[in-house]
């Protein structure tokens, strides 16, 4: 046995803007699109995406109420990450999305060179989720 693959999922308020910004302004074409799910892929890359639209949190109840536990609270919206991995041309993606005006706004302006060498820069989706795009060096 051998594992492969990873596909991120991350958490959006609404699937289908979501959707509509990672393909506008990252890219990305729509492969598979519901109102709860989508999936969405740019060359070898896949991102999925879950709406976390349950906002029966801010109204719980009483206190001593059991907690929130649906999985799907809509404050999960942009609290995750991912890293996607760019084979070549790290520095015309990073044009290509400065662009697009995606880019993490504590960016150093270009590429960073870490010390585990790879070259990297990272964007934020719509719902503040952080995608790093990173190169081997």
């Amino acid at each position: 046995m051998r594992l492969t693959l990873t596909t991120p999922a991350l958490p959006v308020r609404d699937v289908r803007t979501a959707a509509g910004f990672y393909a506008e302004r990252l890219g990305f074409a729509t492969g598979y699109l519901e109102d709860g799910f989508a999936r969405l892929l740019r060359d070898e890359a896949e991102i999925q995406l879950w709406q976390a639209g349950d906002d029966s949190w801010r109204t719980v109840g009483e206190p001593g109420a059991s907690p929130v536990r649906s999985g799907a609270e809509s404050f999960l919206a942009g609290t995750a990450s991912c890293r996607v991995q760019v084979e070549d041309g790290i520095d015309a993606l990073h044009v290509e999305l400065a662009a697009a005006a995606v880019l993490h706004p504590s960016g150093h302006g270009t590429p960073t060179d870490t010390d585990w060498a790879t070259r990297e820069f990272a964007a934020l989706d719509l719902d503040g989720n952080l995608i790093t795009f990173w190169q081997r060096r």
